[in-house]
Parts: C-alpha cells; sequence; structure tokens
C-alpha cells in the first residue's frame, strides 16, 4: 500500500515530518515534539528556519514580512491571523520581522512592508506588498492555496 505523502515542517520545532495526503492534516502531531501541525494560526520564523519552511513544506507557504514599528502591518495583523485559520492545512502562513532578520528582506529585496510573498516548492510564485483587509487578503491566497 503506497500512500502518497507530503513533507510539512512543524512550526514548533521545525522538524520534518511526512504526512500522508489520505489522511485529516488538521489531525496530524509532529513525530518529533508531538505538538500539532496545524493550529489556526500563523507561525513566526526566523533566519535560521525561513528556508527549512519554504523550502522543505509540501504545500504553499505565504510569509507576511512585518516590522513591530509598522502601523500598517499592525492593521494587517487580525486578517492575517484568520487567514490562517481559514487556509491550514493547504497553506502554511509565516510572519518574518524584517527587524530581526533584515538580511532575509534583502534577499527577496523586500522595500516596503508589509509584503506577502508565496512560495511553492521554495520559489516564489506571487507577491504582493501592502496592507490587506481580512477579505482581500484570503481572496489573494485562496486560489494559491493547495
Amino acid at each position: 500500500m503506497n500512500e502518497a505523502v507530503r513533507h510539512i515542517v512543524c512550526p514548533h520545532c521545525d522538524a520534518i515530518n511526512r504526512a500522508p495526503s489520505g489522511r485529516d492534516a488538521l489531525d496530524a502531531r509532529c513525530g518529533r515534539c508531538h505538538k500539532p501541525l496545524f493550529d489556526g494560526h500563523p507561525t513566526s520564523v526566523r533566519a535560521a528556519s525561513f528556508d527549512k519552511h519554504v523550502g522543505r513544506n509540501d504545500i504553499p507557504v505565504a510569509v507576511d514580512f512585518w516590522a513591530d514599528w509598522c502601523g500598517p502591518c499592525k492593521m494587517m495583523a487580525p486578517a492575517y491571523e484568520q487567514a490562517a485559520a481559514e487556509l491550514e492545512p493547504g497553506m502554511r502562513l509565516l510572519k518574518l520581522d524584517t527587524e530581526a532578520d533584515p538580511q532575509v528582506a534583502a534577499r527577496y529585496q523586500i522595500r516596503g512592508i508589509p509584503t506577502t510573498i508565496v512560495f511553492r516548492g521554495g520559489k516564489e510564485v506571487a507577491r504582493r506588498a501592502g496592507a490587506m483587509d481580512a477579505r482581500t487578503l484570503a481572496a489573494w491566497l485562496k486560489p494559491l492555496a493547495g
């Protein structure tokens, strides 16, 4: 019985998990830390784990590049939280603080924040700069979700 599997990076301990695609991913738990692989919230990442999350997840990954001092970023945070609850497990939503990890922001040429980039298989597939309300964000991300 050869069931297809997807690789899912744990949002808690960064372990790469093999999740059978025929099972309900919302019930999946990490093999290392035993926490849920999906909890309906965006995952904060740092430079050290960014590439693993973007490149090793077999589901699309949306990244909100933000900073604590940014008013529009703070306004968009509840919409991003709502999008995570709606789109998981078809998409992982990450948040990267550009002040804490400017080298990642520079690598992706982030010129203004908030900027949201969607990755699939480690490659950028969509980008949008500026704050979005919940409806606009969901309408943009849903077609990109797996």
